[in-house]
């Protein structure tokens, strides 16, 4: 059996023609524009058609989908699949995901480099209707592309069954445990046949993860190409100081004057997506909004408007932008700094993607001053500040702003509450502006009702 360093050793392959694949699956790629592999790509490939376990570290962006898709699609098509009968297309592959819009890349990935092969492949998640899904399943499924709750639902429903997965892979592990996905996938796991090979990616691995992985998972060959929470080295990254109630002008201002066609904005909750997209249209910036909230439908046709450059602006909470995979985006800005300082990592490697530059923005107003010293301290680095002429900040905020907590003096009295130190499941208290007048905390819990199936 080839050992970790066997594998390592082939993975110096240039060409995708060198790492085993079939004619047809090279002719897919070849019709994809693609003739050299990332770096997971060529490492992951030979593990995959060797049949091993594999426990990949890879940040989004870096080619991991086809890292794992093209190999499932050879092994599944080394045994044949030509018959359209239902009793010949049992589920053989289950690739489950955080969320619906990467699990429908997943599936258009499955489906445009299996093009030339006799399997099928489908996707099924919530926010749309269970029977179309359900009749689908009947006709016969080669691979299968789930979110964890709408595959329990289908379970629950025996419409599905799993009985003859010979391939489980798990996308975005870390991220399922961020949504509160990790009791569903111990119970699928439970439905899934012994013997079976398993495929996790994770860009971050913490505990919880790794417990998980070390439960099913049967000595499995680790491939890493990025350090944990490292941004892509290709991403530019700036913050400009700016006081809060000017944000929205300056991102105009920034669209505008340098002529940006294609931003991914990020916001902290659903109704600062919606208000800042309408903002922005009223000054003339083609924008729209994308969250839970919205249709699955109306969040599909928003993503095409924004890919096909229709939209300049897609505004966007961070759960609904998990999983986006956008070509070529050169552009991200966080309007509102995470509060989790991981979730900044996550949010600028939707830019600088497989081999492509790109800028990430933060705009930073004084409250914002601790997050953004979080994120730096988590990087081991600093994030160029420049002020934009016309958009200098008042510096008496500035010198108000308060130090994070681990540079405040010990004192006496109660320190004051902020949004970014609320715990979940309580609400903060609002704090007060300046002149006196109350503001609304900012609510960034993400709850399992927020996140979509």
């Amino acid at each position: 059996m080839p050992s970790q360093a066997d594998f390592q050793e082939i993975s110096i392959s240039k060409t995708f023609s060198n790492l085993g694949l079939s004619a047809e699956l090279l002719r897919a790629v070849s019709e994809q524009g693609y003739t050299v592999p990332t770096p997971i790509q060529a490492q992951a490939i030979p593990v995959v058609l060797a049949r091993r376990d594999l426990l990949g570290a890879a940040q989004t962006g870096t080619g991991k989908t086809a890292g794992f898709t093209l190999p499932l699609l050879q092994l599944l098509a080394s045994k044949g699949s030509a018959s359209v009968s239902p009793a010949r297309h049992p589920v053989r592959a289950l690739i489950l995901t955080p969320t619906r819009e990467l699990a429908a890349q997943v599936r258009e990935s499955a489906r445009a480099y299996g093009k030339h092969l006799p399997l099928r492949s489908t996707v099924i998640f919530g926010g749309v209707n269970f029977n179309p899904q359900a009749a689908e399943l009947r006709r016969g499924v080669d691979i299968l592309v789930a979110t964890p709750g709408r595959l329990l639902d289908h379970v629950q429903q025996k419409t599905l069954d799993l009985s003859h997965v010979e391939i489980l892979i798990l996308d975005e592990a870390d991220r399922m445990l961020d949504m509160g996905f990790i009791p569903d996938i111990r119970r699928i796991l439970a439905l899934l046949p012994r013997e079976r090979q398993n495929l996790l990616f994770s860009a971050t691995f913490p505990e919880e993860i790794r417990k998980l992985a070390s439960s099913f998972m049967r000595d499995p060959v680790t491939v890493e190409v990025a350090r944990r929470n490292t941004p892509a080295e290709l991403v530019a990254q700036v913050s400009h100081p700016v006081d809060h109630g000017r944000k929205r002008e300056l991102l105009a201002h920034l669209v505008k004057s340098n002529d940006w066609s294609q931003v991914l904005v990020f916001t902290r909750t659903k109704h600062g997506a919606n208000r800042l997209a309408q903002q922005l249209e009223r000054e003339g910036i083609e924008s729209d909004a994308i969250h839970g909230n919205k249709s699955q439908p109306a969040r599909t046709r928003t993503l095409k408007r924004f890919k096909e450059n229709e939209l300049r602006v897609l505004v966007a909470t961070d759960i609904a932008a998990r999983g986006l995979d956008i070509e070529f985006l050169p552009h991200v800005v966080n309007f509102d700094l995470p509060h989790v300082a991981e979730d900044y990592v996550h949010r600028i490697g939707r830019t600088g993607r497989a081999g492509a530059s790109g800028e990430a923005v933060s705009l930073v107003s004084a409250e914002d001053r601790p997050l953004m010293a979080a994120i730096e301290r988590l990087m081991g680095r600093e994030v160029e500040s420049r002020v934009v002429p016309g958009f200098e900040p008042d510096h008496s905020v500035h010198r108000l702003a308060p130090k994070p907590q681990s540079q405040r003096p010990h004192s006496s009295r109660p320190a004051p509450r902020h949004p970014q130190r609320a715990q979940p499941g309580r609400s903060p208290a609002p704090s007060r502006r300046r002149d006196g007048t109350k503001q609304a905390p900012a609510l960034f819990s993400a709850r399992r009702g927020d996140a979509p199936r």
